[in-house]
């Protein structure tokens, strides 16, 4: 199948990561750029610019990679899946669970692909790792530790943090939707998540709207074995030391993943040594890379996308219980003295 046309709604560093892999790959396609704010130029590596939805839906694209603020998608997505454009969604796949249900009912009907951009799945290392969960290297897992730090105003050195997604309420920022991907590689790898507890705050001096800083309790289902495992989840903006990593510890020892280093360790019961078991380092765009071929290849051969619509829609659901958690946070501690 041939792709004509493709449209890219947003031109914001990963709008134009997405359009410099998309022109790589489709050297001879038509790909128009759909921005919220007029353009004096059109985009280097795009064929033209859009700055409504009404001209960028006249265009008829086939393939519509959404790259916006996650507030926008869903208005954008509706319409486009109406006309039978496929979809790839950035994460996440909108800001909250309502209303996400008739664009998936849409999508169905209308037999388009829509995949949600969750591009770690596409890590080899993080793919190993859940390999190696499955295949039971340490036995039935009883708990995990995962967290994902990172100091926002570094994030982005080349923009004012304080006027990214990231820092905003009202363009879907805070750390519960801009490091989701946790949340969905959590499911990914253990399963349903049955139970939430979480505390969400601002911490820090930073001057945003939204939450630096979440710790998630989550409950995952049983697989009829035995309880289903316990995950801790910390997430931040305040992070100076970069860290994006996963332990899971079970009956048999220990499996940690590290995502900067790309590596994979495993500690067996009865042994006090680590042992890397893979490792593969990645560069930045190859996650992406891998995930766009992945869509092609699902729309090509109508398969199931790796990452579902109803897997973005699981995330936020776990957001939502989040939030609701958190809103209805537990009694203080007395004070020692009474």
């Amino acid at each position: 199948m041939a792709f004509e046309r493709v449209l890219i709604a947003g031109h914001g560093s990963i709008g134009k990561r997405h359009l410099r892999i998309v022109r790589d790959d489709l050297p001879d396609a038509d790909i128009r750029v759909l921005r919220h704010q007029p353009a004096a130029t059109t985009p280097d590596l795009a064929d033209g610019c859009f700055s409504g939805l009404a001209d960028a839906l006249a265009f008829l694209p086939q393939i519509a990679i959404l790259a916006t603020p996650a507030p926008y998608h869903l208005d954008a997505a509706l319409a486009l899946a109406d006309q039978g454009c496929h979809l790839l969604i950035e994460k996440p796949l909108a800001h909250t669970s309502t209303g996400v249900q008739p664009l998936l009912a849409l999508a169905r009907r209308r037999g388009i692909a829509l995949q949600v951009g969750y591009n770690l799945r596409f890590l080899p290392s993080l793919a190993r790792f859940r390999e190696l969960i499955q295949a039971g290297a340490i036995g039935r897992v009883l708990s995990v530790r995962c967290e994902i730090g990172q100091y926002l105003p570094s994030w982005r050195p080349d923009t004012d943090y304080r006027k990214a997604v990231s820092a905003n309420a009202s363009l879907g920022g805070g750390v519960l939707l801009e490091l989701s991907h946790e949340l969905d590689y959590l499911r990914w790898i253990f399963g349903e998540v049955a139970w939430v507890q979480a505390w969400l705050g601002r911490l820090s001096n930073l001057e945003i709207d939204v939450e630096d800083t979440a710790h998630l309790t989550l409950g995952f289902e049983t697989d009829g074995a035995g309880a289903g495992p316990v995950a801790a989840l910390s997430l931040d903006f305040l992070r100076r030391d970069t860290t994006r990593q996963c332990l899971a510890i079970g009956e048999g020892g220990s499996l940690r993943w590290n995502a900067l280093a790309g590596s994979v360790e495993q500690l067996v019961a009865g042994s006090s040594e680590w042992e890397a078991v893979f490792v593969h380092r990645h560069q930045r765009d190859d996650s992406y890379i891998a995930q766009w071929h992945a869509f092609l290849d699902g729309v090509r051969n109508s398969g199931a996308p790796l990452v579902s619509g109803d897997d973005g829609l699981a995330v936020l659901r776990i957001i939502d219980a989040a939030r609701a958690s958190a809103a209805a946070q537990g009694l203080r501690m007395a004070p020692a003295s009474e």
